[in-house]
């Protein structure tokens, strides 16, 4: 029975990751096509949707543990299960504060053509869905190639920062619009953050080592 429902959790976190994927997706998407009703489907929609997928997932892992008290490896299991849902719902949190300030470029005029910002938010989204993945299937070699592709994501956040220092000294009308295409960025590099924080409970779950990565863990 227990086996059975940790079973069904993990459909639900595929469920939650999902649907984060395509806020993720959806508040880049709208940015680069202006699209308003895009971006507002993320804040007053989705929003709202993983919140309760959040709040679902906890209550059920709070629920399994009171009933059944599991022990080792179950028990690690659910409580892995509890973190990688608060991973997830602040990645939610990340997409609303990308489609929060896209909202605001839309409506003027742009900085730079969107290049690099919609690679990050690719990488970021397949670093999301292999770590879910890795977690479900129990393949930390999955979970190390997370590892790898971070680096990616930072390198690109440093060449838009490195742009729009340009772009700023040159005209300083531009900064408030730049410093909105940079808090997207970093917001990106947090969602990517995240990932690897799911990899390495995925590793120690399956192989028992711990993994400090490189990276402070995001403290927002």
């Amino acid at each position: 029975m227990l086996e059975e429902r940790i079973v069904h959790l993990k459909r639900d976190i595929v469920s939650f990751a999902s649907l984060v994927e395509k806020m993720i997706e959806s508040s880049v998407d709208g940015l680069v096509k202006k699209n308003r009703s895009i971006l507002k489907e993320v804040v007053d929609v989705m929003e709202p949707r993983a919140n309760n997928c959040e709040i679902d997932i906890d209550e059920q892992c709070i629920t399994l543990i009171a009933r059944f008290q599991p022990k080792a490896r179950e028990l690690r299991t659910i409580l892995m299960i509890m973190q990688i849902n608060k991973d997830i719902e602040r990645m939610g949190d990340h997409a609303v504060n990308i489609a929060e300030s896209a909202l605001f470029l839309i409506e003027r005029p742009q900085v730079k053509p969107l290049i690099d910002t919609p690679r990050m938010a690719q990488i970021s989204i397949n670093m999301l869905k292999d770590s879910i993945t890795s977690f479900v299937d129990e393949n930390p070699a999955l979970a190390q190639s997370v590892f790898e592709r971070d680096n990616d994501v930072d390198n690109l956040g440093e060449q838009i920062l490195r742009e729009l220092i340009t772009f700023m000294t040159s005209d300083p009308t531009t900064i408030e619009r730049s410093l909105h295409i940079l808090r997207i960025a970093r917001e990106l590099e947090r969602i990517a953050d995240l990932s690897t924080n799911m990899c390495e409970d995925t590793i120690f779950i399956v192989q028992g080592r711990v993994i400090k990565h490189h990276k402070e863990n995001d403290p927002s």
